[in-house]
């Protein structure tokens, strides 16, 4: 597989080449070009299934680039970088069909795991493409080809509708056995696999046995199930084709047991969603409303939601909670106040077990709003303190459901009472403190390093640290700094320089001006004493 980087500054170019593990990756060939002329040529003559753009260029953007490719019909997974975090920068790249917009400065472990998805999108879609090119589907497995049909029909429901006649044309192309005025029932599986079952470690494995439930469990002499496919990660699409008049609450009522199967079997919550039935000449307007309905609502776990009954209050405006009152149980270590007050929120605002997914949004920054303000309030840098996976996966999954964002909220108020507890041990801080200068004398030690690795504000930091050791931060990182500079020219066979950059001094004439100020000799007298 081939990629191509595109940037206009050379060092990017560069950092990206030897920064990324490209044959880990499956990536054989990195081709390199610093403008969109040039990764045109390149374009046109090899084959690039991977982009990684700069969208600021000065010769041309990346987002001209990748229109162009769309225009051209390249079938390559775009990933665009930009120092900016602009909404319409973001909108113009998901509209143009890019597989991921990140924001530099590039972390590159983040960007190794992009790539990775973006690699196995490539191989995917090659698989597709020669199994279409060589007949694959015609001459191994009925059900891949009524699958791609499917899967190609409810993507581009999604994405931009399709006429009666476009879907008559596919079903002509595949020469399948349907007819437009065949009745086709939607049905939309939330799973949740992520606490502990087996879809968190082993998803091969967990699919397999959820189409086995699956098949099972949807067998009726009313219908045939005509595909039941993975739309979006945990999220699956099954196809009925009914023979006779549809019957919704036959439906209900299995996807009801399907649930209980996927607690039992599968050891995970799941939702299932029951959309209208429709003719399939129709059908891509039944797919896009299903979709639509639940990317709007967040639902409560382990229900049944039918799309006839539409989305009752959830397209309702937003009602803050008590926000007075949260902010009170904060301010006086109330934390289980706060959280049953929250949780009984959502119970009584959430209706027929489901809310407004842009509602929870709000909701969800209207708490986060309170617990940074609270942290900010003690010293705490909250921006720091949340960063890491727990984080990102809870914030991630927080409008997936109501138990989701419930067990965010608890995160968030947990573990800022934790650290506001530990900060307010102004003497055990100070310990951590003076430990992590003598283990990192060697590093770049300020106020405002120290601050992050202890998610506290640096002028909060500093006072606290001279509080309870009399001493200044600064006057104490030198003085660490020294005596392991003393020991290092005593006992080992280090040149004054290595000793200098050892302990964290670039430069040997400050080293050696500090070294005397504190010693009385210089580090050259020190070391032949």
């Amino acid at each position: 597989m081939h990629a191509l980087v595109v940037d206009d500054d050379y060092f990017v170019v560069t950092a990206l080449e030897a920064k990324i593990d490209w044959a880990s990756l499956g990536v054989e060939k990195v081709h390199t070009a610093h403008n969109v002329a040039q990764a045109r040529d390149i374009l046109m003559k090899h084959p690039i299934r991977i982009l990684i753009s700069d969208i600021e260029m000065p010769q041309g953007s990346g987002l001209e680039l990748l229109a162009w490719i769309r225009e051209e019909r390249y079938n390559v997974q775009a990933i665009l970088l930009t120092n900016y975090a602009d909404f319409n920068y973001a909108q113009k790249a998901i509209e143009l069909n890019s597989f991921e917009y990140f924001l530099k400065p590039i972390q590159f472990d983040k960007l190794m795991l992009i790539i990775r998805k973006a690699v196995e999108r490539a191989r995917e879609q090659q698989r597709q493409e020669q199994a279409i090119r060589e007949g694959y589907y015609w001459q191994r497995n009925q059900a891949k080809i009524l699958e791609h049909f499917w899967r190609k029909l409810i993507h581009d429901s999604a994405s931009c509708g399709l006429k009666p006649g476009q879907v008559a044309r596919a079903v002509e192309e595949q020469n399948l056995s349907y007819g437009m005025d065949d009745l086709v029932h939607p049905l939309l599986i939330n799973l949740f696999p992520y606490d502990g079952s087996m879809g968190a470690e082993e998803k091969n494995l967990f699919d397999f046995a959820l189409l086995n439930v699956a098949y099972e469990l949807f067998r009726h002499p009313g219908y045939t199930v005509e595909t039941i496919l993975e739309y979006s990660a945990h999220n699956w699409i099954a196809v009925l084709r009914w023979s006779r008049s549809p019957d919704t609450l036959t439906i209900e009522k299995l996807c009801g047991s399907f649930i209980q199967q996927a607690n039992h079997s599968l050891k995970c919550d799941a939702c299932c969603t029951v959309g209208m039935p429709s003719r399939l000449d129709t059908v891509s307007e039944a797919f896009r409303q299903l979709l639509q309905l639940s990317a709007g609502m967040a639902k409560r776990r382990n229900q049944v939601f039918l799309a006839e009954r539409g989305p009752g209050r959830a397209d309702e405006a937003y009602i803050p909670p008590d926000l007075a009152a949260l902010e009170s149980h904060l301010d006086n270590n109330r934390p289980d106040a706060f959280l049953r007050e929250t949780t009984t929120y959502l119970n009584r605002y959430s209706n027929d077990n489901h809310v407004a997914t842009s509602a929870l949004a709000l909701f969800r920054l209207d708490i986060m709003q309170l617990v940074y303000a609270f942290l900010k309030s003690q010293g705490i840098q909250a921006h720091q303190l949340y960063q890491g996976k727990p984080n990102e996966r809870l914030l991630a999954h927080s409008l997936n459901s109501i138990e989701d964002m419930e067990a965010y909220v608890q995160y968030l108020v947990q573990t800022a009472m934790s650290y506001r507890d530990f900060a307010g041990q102004s003497k055990t801080v100070a310990e951590e403190i003076k430990h992590y200068i003598h283990s990192h004398y060697g590093e770049d030690l300020t106020r405002l390093s120290l601050a992050d690795v202890f998610y506290l504000h640096p002028d909060y930091l500093a006072r606290l640290f001279k509080k309870e050791t009399g001493v200044s931060l600064g006057a104490y990182i030198i003085g660490a700094r020294i005596e392991a500079a003393k020991k290092l020219l005593r006992t080992t066979p280090l040149s004054v320089f290595a000793v200098a950059n050892k302990v964290g001094y670039a430069n040997y004439s400050y080293f050696a001006k500090v070294f005397k100020q504190e010693t009385g000799m210089s580090p050259n007298e020190y070391k032949h004493a």
